[in-house]
């Protein structure tokens, strides 16, 4: 009798603890729901491979809040618009921001955030190691959107500082992330490709106020070929989990191609991992050892102990600014590519190698806090990113270039990777634009995707919805 007594209790618990795999969890699935149209002549142009209007690393160029969904672009005049729409509406709302693409390259993308604390939608946009530009709407405009007018009365003037603070006359990839107390966090890099820091600023319902940078360019790094004495930490993104922690994976991009075995190849090594549990004040290593204190001189450098969670020379074009996201437990997971040893030891040409022999991995911690890495079985046949999320019952979706979507179930341990869409029906450029917030906000994989062109012919730039499982 006290066995089955234990076994009923084992059962309740394993029900009402999230992110225990149970056995009613559903595998992943994915089901089309219907594709919309953002814009018919949404502007086309290729620099570094990839699109304006869809890089990856942009976040958010789509979200969710408050059953609401936004979207931002630039057209084909290179004006910078905002759309929403209520989730799973047919049609989106416009608004024509006075601002308008000034060069063709494809890291000027617009990112946006939400301070949770007055209800206001922030963007940034057009930089690339330059000065910036950034606006904010209304107070309240995301908290009440049915009964708010959406016109162009409801943002600010478009500025070049963030309410009079200048932050960096080099900026490039904004990153908005919303703290648990509400308040607005943006990340950015301060410098240029090869020689950059990391640095944080927070919004706090009324003013904006710098933290600081909290990586390092200097220090030595040594590979088998050379060594390079400065650098910049590349993000695969920045997020708080469901208790608070926040979360980053990296590489290390080095200045010095004399580290790499041909210069044909890219200068990205390792993959590296720390966390902060002090809203971005502080940083530490895996082991939980404080490595860095944003704004001051001790910042996470190339030297520090105990960063790297998967080790990879400079000689295999692993890509920067890949993919992460947490799983109900908190648990960190990535999605890492590149060109595994079994296809040579030196690329000679990152675009056309990754293209012909790149693979996306699988990074993620497991309960008992081992780094595990699994091989998604899926050629890349692009040189460009792969996004990941997590479904309510932490299986893994990884969406590859061309809307392409993979995913492997938690109860596997992220062992049976499948393809279940292969994306042909998008004509989808490359890389997409996941809205990262709706996963959890209305159970929908939502991502933004522009249709192939050529030259600078513009092309349609659309969001498709897929049902995960219930």
């Amino acid at each position: 009798m006290r066995r089955r007594t234990v076994l009923a209790t084992a059962i309740l618990a394993a029900v009402a603890t999230p992110g225990i795999a149970r056995a009613a969890d559903p595998g992943p699935s994915v089901t089309k729901k219907g594709t919309t149209q953002l814009d018919a002549t949404a502007v086309f142009f290729v620099s570094y491979d990839g699109l304006v209007n869809n890089n990856s690393f942009q976040k958010n160029g789509l979200l969710t809040y408050k059953g609401y969904q936004y979207a931002a672009w630039y057209t084909s005049t290179g004006n910078a618009v905002v759309g929403r729409r209520v989730l799973g509406g047919s049609s989106w709302s416009t608004v024509t921001l006075p601002h308008v693409l000034k060069t063709s390259d494809s890291h000027n993308v617009i990112s946006m955030g939400v301070s949770k604390v007055d209800g206001r939608l922030h963007l940034t946009m057009d930089s690339h190691s330059d000065g910036y530009f950034y606006v904010k709407s209304i107070a309240g405009l995301l908290d009440n959107p049915a009964t708010t007018a959406w016109t162009s009365s409801v943002f600010g003037a478009v500025q070049t500082s963030l309410d009079g603070l200048a932050l960096t006359s080099q900026f490039t990839y904004p990153q908005f992330i919303s703290t648990p107390e509400g308040k607005l966090q943006l990340s950015y890099r301060v410098g240029i490709s090869g020689n950059g820091r990391n640095a944080l600023a927070e919004y706090d319902g009324s003013t904006w106020t710098a933290l600081g940078e909290w990586s390092s360019s200097t220090g030595t790094y040594t590979s088998s070929h050379g060594s390079s004495t400065a650098r910049n930490m590349y993000l695969h993104g920045i997020d708080y989990d469901a208790g608070g922690r926040l979360h980053s994976f990296f590489t290390w991009r080095e200045q010095n191609a004399a580290v790499m075995c041909n210069s044909g190849g890219i200068t990205n090594h390792d993959t590296g991992y720390v966390y902060s549990t002090d809203r971005g004040r502080t940083w530490r290593n895996d082991a939980g050892t404080v490595v860095a204190t944003t704004g001051s001189s001790d910042t996470v450098a190339v030297t520090d102990g105990g960063l790297v969670v998967d080790s990879l020379n400079p000689d295999h074009s692993l890509m920067n600014q890949e993919s992460q996201f947490t799983d109900s437990s908190g648990l960190p997971h990535a999605i890492i590519s590149y060109v595994p040893g079994r296809f040579g030891q030196c690329t000679t040409n990152y675009v056309a190698d990754r293209t012909a022999n790149g693979r996306a991995f699988h990074l993620r911690k497991n309960s008992s806090g081992t780094w595990q890495k699994t091989e998604i079985p899926v050629a890349l046949d692009s040189s460009q990113r792969t996004k990941l999320i997590l479904d309510k019952y932490d299986n893994a979706y990884a969406v590859f270039p061309f809307g392409r979507i993979a995913a492997a179930s938690k109860a596997s341990g992220y062992t049976d990777w499948t393809l279940l869409y292969d994306g042909s029906e998008l004509n989808a450029f490359g890389e997409v634009v996941i809205d990262e917030l709706r996963v959890r906000a209305d159970n929908v994989l939502s991502f933004m995707y522009q249709e192939k062109s050529s030259g600078t012919t513009p092309s349609a730039l659309h969001v498709v919805d897929f049902a995960l499982p219930v």
